[in-house]
């Protein structure tokens, strides 16, 4: 016997957003307003950006200086003043023809030895300080009076 009604045409299925089970990815964990959806180097970049600008308001030079942020530091520096045992949070880069000067901060040795925030906030605070007075040659307590206070 033949069917003269064809089969009704297969509609096209919207790509699926879980798994076979109804579970799995919904939707982002925090709202874009809340820090919790903010990353760690975002978080890091924020901490150096409001260090800055504490230091500027003293010193409006510093708007010529380039603030960089890496990772760690590279190996190819071990040679020029750290060894296996101390590894820097930062450095600096004088001025040379066509570049401003810059003051690098490295992320990961400074999250590795602080615990919180607060204390985060604090290193990284230091490791501008003494990296901008050493640029400007400066002791660091000229840059920031309450550098090396307990905070």
């Amino acid at each position: 016997m033949e069917n003269p009604v064809p089969p009704p045409a297969a509609e096209p299925k919207p790509p699926r957003r879980r798994d076979r089970h109804g579970r799995g990815m919904r939707g982002p964990v925090a709202p874009p307003q809340v820090p919790l959806s903010a990353s760690r180097a975002a978080g890091f970049a924020d901490l150096v950006q409001d260090s800055v600008e504490r230091l500027e308001r003293r010193f409006p030079q510093l708007a010529d200086i380039d603030f960089l942020i890496l990772d760690v530091p590279s190996v190819g520096t071990a040679g020029e003043g750290w060894s296996d045992e101390a590894v820097p949070l930062g450095s600096t880069i004088h001025a040379r023809e066509g570049h401003p000067a810059r003051v690098v901060v490295y992320r990961r040795p400074v999250e590795i030895r602080t615990k919180g925030r607060d204390e985060r906030a604090a290193l990284v605070h230091e490791v501008v300080v003494e990296q901008v007075a050493e640029l400007l040659g400066l002791s660091p307590e000229t840059v920031d009076p309450r550098y090396g206070d307990e905070e």
